[in-house]
């Protein structure tokens, strides 16, 4: 069995990269009403910190196991 913490980095991962895209499409494709501080790009930036604490979490406990 694998410890809890892969499967936590899994799910930040997934999230990340969607927030990540999400942040990259509405770089792009902005929206009708911009929020506060819509120039920060919160989204793309939340999404790369999310990726790369999961990818840690990921290869951290790649090889671990539970008894």
């Amino acid at each position: 069995m694998k410890p809890i913490w892969y499967f936590v980095g899994i799910l930040l991962a997934v999230v990340g990269g969607l927030i990540g895209v999400t942040g990259i499409v509405q770089y792009f494709i902005p929206p009708e009403h911009q929020p506060v501080l819509a120039e920060v790009h919160a989204n793309m930036w939340w999404g790369a910190v999310m990726v790369a604490s999961g990818l840690i979490f990921l290869l951290a406990n790649r090889k671990k196991t539970v008894v």
